[in-house]
């Protein structure tokens, strides 16, 4: 059994992130291996978990994989971990729209048989954060609330009251954080900004996280709270579901331009036979020596734009490469021909801008026709998270179809880009195919 336990709010905007990425860096600091998970499809906090834990920060989401794949990845991303921490998503009981419970916190969290932490936001209340946490207590007895965390407090008087009023409902206050400027991380427009973008400063916040929840926190009580999670009846995940499809080198884009990629997609890769190497297109000049694949994950292209498109020696480079590409999101926009007029790589006949509408939400999609991952008709669930559109050129043939929304992205016989994100756990026939093709 491997101890865990689910930091989880009320609302987005909570502190989630800053108590689940500062318990993590606190727990590591005592000597523990802390396994750090993040409920739903979110690449962004998984980076400041990875930094504050040293082992890879994984997600756990019942739409993008399975239900049953939820507790089989988390046994497999916490492999030897001596405690896990399972950061949630928006509020404790938000799903998938239109889906009830289905992909939210308290759902995973009872997949995983694992406690509740509540963070609490009290800066603009007092005795009342009683109410709402009775509330969330008592919503669904199904979910098991073991503590309550009190987030942006804001004296001594203030945390008198509020501990008091909480305790009268029979749960612990497990920790109490002082409203603190100093341990802010910057957002710009999709959300908080990549850890792999700042990386020196981006430690120096987690340590200060750490340090802020090991004050104002009972560590101690969190530990033992995560020690009364249930046994686990399911087998880690295995990524030799993939089975070897060849022998080829897959390159992945990575750097401060391309951070969003979930680990187990290259697991899968590798199981299939890849060997995985990176570049990073903001600053080598060609794809790694050998290449048989380009897979291009998401990320900000629209913020480094301008030095993506002076690097025109690894634009060319990959407008020439004939072998099997796969893009998602932010690779579908360096590969248009232009974004924000700046030319890109022109492998697709693409026009691409920012806007200020934000597209967000889960997707069920059908493959319109074959591609290097997909077989036509074949259908997926994936995500979609940006702030960008793309105009096609007459001649090109769409990736997907869902909904009203009609046909997204590209394909062609060796290259399939959209705006579509994909968990490849729930699909791991896509991994061989694409190693298949690039052998």
């Amino acid at each position: 059994m491997i101890p865990r336990l689910v930091v989880a709010a009320p609302t987005s905007g909570s502190g989630k992130t800053t108590v689940a990425t500062g318990l993590i860096a606190a727990l590591a600091a005592q000597g523990l291996d802390v396994s750090p998970h993040k409920v739903g499809p979110d690449y962004i906090d998984p980076g400041y978990h990875a930094l504050a834990a040293g082992r890879p920060g994984r997600n756990l989401d019942p739409w993008l994989t399975a239900e049953d794949l939820v507790e089989p990845l988390f046994l497999h991303g916490a492999r030897d971990a001596d405690i896990a921490v399972v950061e949630g998503v928006m509020g404790l009981y938000d799903g998938a729209a239109g889906a009830g419970e289905f992909a939210s916190t308290a759902h995973v969290a009872k997949l995983l048989g694992a406690p509740v932490v509540l963070v609490v936001d009290a800066a603009s209340a007092g005795r009342s954060v009683a109410a709402l946490v009775h509330g969330f207590v008592t919503y669904d007895p199904g979910v098991r609330i073991g503590g309550v965390i009190l987030n942006r407090v804001g004296s001594d008087r203030h945390e008198e009251i509020c501990r008091a009023a909480v305790e009268e409902t029979g749960l612990p206050v497990l920790g109490v954080l002082r409203r603190r400027d100093d341990a802010a991380t910057p957002s710009r427009h999709l959300g908080l900004i990549p850890a792999a973008e700042r990386r020196p400063e981006a430690l120096a916040t987690v340590e200060r996280l750490g340090a802020l929840v090991a004050e104002g926190c009972d560590l101690r009580a969190l530990v033992a709270l995560a020690n009364t999670a249930g046994p686990s009846a399911a087998e880690p995940w295995n990524p030799a579901v993939a089975a070897p499809a060849g022998r080829a080198r897959i390159a992945v884009a990575g750097g401060p331009a391309f951070t969003f990629g979930y680990a187990e997609n290259e697991e899968l890769l590798a199981a299939a036979g890849a060997e995985v190497v990176r570049f990073d297109p903001l600053r080598d000049t060609a794809l790694p020596p050998e290449t048989g694949g380009v897979v291009i994950g998401g990320g900000f292209p629209e913020t480094y734009a301008a030095e993506l498109s002076a690097n025109e020696p690894l634009r060319r480079a990959v407008a020439a490469f004939r072998g099997p590409i796969y893009a998602e999101c932010a690779g579908l926009l360096y590969l248009a021909r232009r974004l924000d007029d700046l030319p890109m790589c022109g492998v697709l006949d693409a026009e691409a801008r920012m806007t200020g509408r934000l597209t967000l939400g889960y997707r069920e999609a059908v493959a319109v026709r074959d591609s290097p991952v997909a077989r036509a008709g074949e259908r997926v669930r994936g995500h979609e998270f940006h702030r960008t559109v793309c105009s096609r050129g007459p001649d090109t043939s769409p990736a997907w179809q869902w909904s009203a929304e009609g046909p997204d992205g590209f394909t062609s016989a060796n290259c399939l880009a959209s705006y579509l994100h994909l968990h490849w756990a729930g699909m791991p026939q896509m991994a061989m195919r694409f190693v298949g093709a690039a052998a």
